[in-house]
């Protein structure tokens, strides 16, 4: 019988996809229980589901759970649609309660933050303290992310430019190069970030000419790649020069125009062609600590 994936409860058992011999499953039901928003709990399935590319998930999210009848209404689902089981939970009797369930179900089920509490746990030499929904609690981070977001909204596509200064990042390339979600997603996590459109014929702002603190990056693609996405939204401009903007030709002098841009002010440059905005994102982030740890180095030599 083919093992489609295998979750270790308390008992370590292997558990594996009731069908018939030699057929390959077309889908599994996918059961994410949380006692928060879910977040966590779906971005970490999804990472593990994508590696069984030939088998489709069908998730059934189950956020805010946090009694014994919200959970029973759950667990009744997993009875009705049996698959793989996750949680997050922080109370212990239901968690309890999740494992002897899916025990008499024959369905695995996993608790995916416990072997990351337990490298903690081990690690400082002290036992967790359990507080559910903890990772959203109202704190001066969560202001923080709050701020950052109305700073991207704000700073949008070269809107306020004489406000750059008091940026963490500023994001600069041609159009359809990711740069406004890009942004979103770096203010999601605490950085206020703008973004600038760079157009051969137009001069940058001069906020960015003159010293500032903030971290500047340019973003370019292949010339066909942004061609293809420029002709997929054509149909929503109705005052440019729509000829132009889509011709592999002048977008690749845009392309050429910002890499000397960026070349000439020392400012870094990213290839988002085949990245996600996630992955651009980490990328940023990864540059701007490369940039943090080496303005520190530089301080501590100053202060010998």
């Amino acid at each position: 019988m083919r093992k489609i994936g295998a979750a270790l409860g308390k008992a370590g058992e292997l558990w594996s996809f009731p069908h018939m011999p030699n057929q390959v499953p077309t889908y599994f039901h996918l059961h994410l229980i949380s006692d928060a928003t879910g977040e966590t709990l779906t971005t970490m399935a999804k990472a593990a589901a994508v590696q069984y590319a030939q088998v489709r998930p069908i998730e059934h999210v189950h956020p805010l759970v946090r009694t014994a009848k919200q959970l029973e209404r759950v667990l009744k689902e997993v009875e009705q649609a049996p698959g793989i089981v996750l949680y997050t939970i922080v109370k212990k009797e239901l968690i309890e309660e999740i494992e002897q369930r899916c025990r008499a179900l024959k369905v695995p089920a996993l608790h995916v933050l416990e072997p990351i509490m337990k490298v903690f746990e081990s690690y400082l030499g002290a036992p967790q303290t359990p507080v559910v929904a903890g990772q959203h609690l109202v704190d001066a981070d969560y202001f923080r992310r709050i701020d950052a977001l109305n700073f991207a909204m704000a700073h949008d596509d070269g809107q306020l430019p004489e406000d750059l200064s008091t940026a963490d990042i500023i994001i600069l390339g041609v159009s359809r190069t990711s740069k406004t979600p890009t942004s979103i997603y770096l203010a999601q996590r605490g950085y206020k970030t703008a973004n600038l459109p760079l157009v051969p014929s137009i001069e940058l702002p001069a906020a960015l000419t003159k010293p500032h603190t903030a971290f500047v990056v340019g973003l370019v693609a292949s010339p066909e790649r942004i061609a293809e996405i420029r002709r997929n939204r054509v149909h929503f401009l109705t005052d440019r020069d729509l000829g132009n903007y889509v011709d592999r030709t002048q977008i690749a002098n845009e392309i050429a125009h910002s890499k000397r841009l960026c070349l000439r002010h020392g400012w870094p440059v990213i290839d988002v062609t085949r990245r996600s905005v996630e992955e651009t994102a980490a990328a940023i982030i990864r540059l701007l600590h490369d940039r943090q740890e080496r303005a520190g180095a530089a301080a501590g030599i100053d202060d010998d």
